[in-house]
């Protein structure tokens, strides 16, 4: 598939990895549906980048809104052709704290839903628009692409919740690839390391750097971009299929 005249679903585009993405793709000619939050900079976002791209609001845990969201987008642009999820939260508490608090139930609870249960719920409804599209035996109708994250192999203190939602993500991609593969719709999944996004800028640069020392070359945050242009190899290279390719300067989180 190329990405020139594709059409593009990235759940969270309105800023960091999702917005690169959208970013990306739109300069490499395809169409971009945006799903972000209403409070998101999604609708300015769209409007910059002109009339190839379409913004819904929505929060992808509620599903039939999802559905809803993803129907309007394909009415603009067209069926989906590539399915990007980047939304997420990353959320830390220890299971049991200093002074005795246990974690939280509700923020467990609310990480699974948007980290998973979101990403579950936003390819459910692309993949409706890529099966619906005319294909001959062995030609290929879709790309899923779901954002897992180092954290769900090397999970570090207070990851619990953030680690095992990640850990998911990986975890489902090869049985959905096996059971998309008939209708020919690849999946293949990215965990990121450390990437330079405004939630890593908003650190002190101290923090910062101790967040990279784990990284072995290159010794620096990756950035945004990086990961858009690795959205763009999967796409246009039809053997990757049922991975998890790590971007992550060969990092190996410590505790």
């Amino acid at each position: 598939m190329r990405v020139q005249g594709a059409v593009f679903l990235v759940a969270g585009g309105a800023s960091g990895l999702g917005e690169a993405t959208a970013r990306t793709v739109i300069r490499r000619g395809a169409k971009v549906g945006i799903l972000d939050l209403p409070d998101s900079a999604g609708q300015r976002l769209a409007d910059e980048l002109g009339e190839l791209a379409v913004f819904r609001a929505v929060d992808v845990r509620d599903g039939p809104s999802v559905e809803d969201a993803v129907d309007h987008i394909i009415g603009a642009l067209g069926e989906i052709d590539v399915c990007v999820s980047t939304a997420g939260i990353a959320t830390t508490h220890r299971m049991l704290t200093r002074t005795g608090e246990r974690f939280p139930p509700d923020l467990f609870r609310r990480t699974i839903e948007i980290n998973l249960i979101g990403t579950f719920n936003v390819t459910r409804a692309a993949i409706g628009s890529m099966s619906r599209k005319p294909a001959r035996s062995g030609e290929e109708r879709g790309v899923i692409i779901h954002t897992a994250s180092i954290a769900a192999f090397d999970g570090q203190i207070g990851q619990i919740a953030y680690s095992a939602s990640k850990a998911a993500i990986h975890g489902m991609g090869l049985p959905l690839a096996r059971d998309l593969g008939p209708v020919g719709i690849r999946v293949m999944t990215i965990a990121p390391g450390i990437m330079g996004t405004a939630m890593l800028r908003s650190f002190p640069e101290d923090l910062q750097a101790r967040l990279i020392e784990d990284h072995i070359f290159p010794r620096r945050a990756g950035e945004p971009s990086e990961f858009a242009e690795l959205v763009c190899t999967i796409v246009e290279s039809e053997m990757l299929n049922g991975s998890t390719i790590r971007l992550d300067a060969a990092a190996r989180l410590s505790a």
